[in-house]
């Protein structure tokens, strides 16, 4: 069976070098006669590994000594109960940037340990723009600013890093690895792996070790950032094969020249397949022009009950997980670090024949 086009949002394509390389060591992990998913993560071997993934991972970030990268369980959804759980006292304040819904879902969340409030908000238009930066209403005394850089749902992106004084939280699952950032500008970075990390099951948290010892003292264990930076991660036995994979994304990400040289592919990547949209009159984009995501490209079919019909001719052309979220329909293309020019290029020529055989 040949390998289709995978649009996924999450648990998104992996690199097909990465695949082949699993393949190749799933018997038989470095010489030890057993999987990777079988061995000690107290194992020589497996420290080893821990300690290459995320030496790879500041690495490619760059991120600066006196922060901690840690590697928890329970995804991006954990760290929105984790954030105001290791910031703040029941009393504090917390500002929320929400557009879209996995900002929604974090102030939400935020909400049942803080007073999470709420400084600025798009539902208004659907999600489909960021609101002006000077129209926040930013609280006096925040204990952090929370905001979702790339809405994967909605496809609105942040071209820009907010400013203020108080530490900068961000949920970078869907755009972590995709181009540079500056860690320095943060607090706080989290970030499910399914998108440009590994599979499902393990995640990415970089915190400024200034910001270790504010956490509640009535914290789970499992519920608080130092606990994780004092063990290496392995404050309980970790997601071990996700772990795993990931070091393998990191090290094949710097076989691509790293984050600089991924970063140019993927602006060519989305700035071609959001011209064929704007240029095909049977196609739409809902969203702001100056916040359109580079990694997750919503579209609207012009005959919406063609939408069927295109997803079932896209999957028997090799083109798979198009559909749209359910809670906003159309179509929608993923277009992570593991998904090449190639599948944007299929896309764009399928969505024209398309246009042409149904408009």
């Amino acid at each position: 069976m040949s390998r289709v086009y995978n649009f996924s949002a999450g648990p998104a394509a992996l690199p097909l070098e990465v695949l082949e390389k699993i393949e190749s060591e799933i018997y038989d992990w470095q010489g030890t006669g057993m999987s990777v998913m079988e061995v000690s993560h107290r194992s020589k071997e497996f420290v080893e590994l821990a300690a290459r993934a995320e030496a790879n991972l500041r690495e490619l970030l760059q991120v600066p000594d006196d922060y901690s990268v840690l590697f928890p369980q329970g995804g991006a959804t954990m760290q929105m109960a984790m954030a105001p759980l290791n910031l703040t006292s029941p009393t504090d304040v917390a500002d929320y940037v929400v557009t879209g819904s996995w900002g929604k879902k974090a102030a939400s969340e935020a909400a049942k340990f803080c007073n999470a409030k709420v400084i600025a908000d798009a539902s208004d238009k659907n999600f489909s723009y960021i609101p002006d930066e000077a129209s926040w209403a930013r609280s006096d005394r925040a204990a952090y600013l929370h905001y979702t850089p790339n809405e994967t749902i909605a496809g609105v992106e942040f071209h820009f890093v907010p400013s203020g004084d108080v530490p900068l939280v961000a949920d970078m699952s869907s755009t972590i690895l995709s181009r540079p950032i500056d860690v320095s500008k943060f607090g706080v970075i989290y970030a499910g792996a399914q998108k440009n990390i590994g599979p499902a099951g393990i995640t990415v948290v970089i915190v400024k070790n200034e910001l270790l010892d504010k956490a509640r003292s009535s914290n789970p264990h499992l519920m608080t950032w130092k606990s994780y930076a004092d063990s290496d991660s392995m404050t309980n036995t970790p997601p071990t094969f996700a772990w795993y994979v990931a070091d393998h994304v990191f090290s094949w990400l710097k076989s691509k020249g790293g984050v600089s040289a991924i970063a140019k592919i993927n602006e060519r990547k989305a700035s071609k397949l959001y011209a064929a949209i704007d240029s095909l009159e049977f196609y739409s984009n809902p969203v702001a022009v100056d916040c359109r995501s580079w990694m997750n490209v919503p579209f609207i079919l012009a005959d919406a009950t063609l939408d069927a019909t295109f997803l079932e001719e896209s999957k028997a052309a090799g083109l798979t997980n198009l559909k749209g979220h359910r809670s906003v329909g159309g179509m929608r293309a993923s277009i992570y670090n593991a998904v090449n020019e190639e599948a944007v290029d299929a896309l764009i020529a399928f969505m024209t024949d398309f246009q042409n055989k149904y408009g």
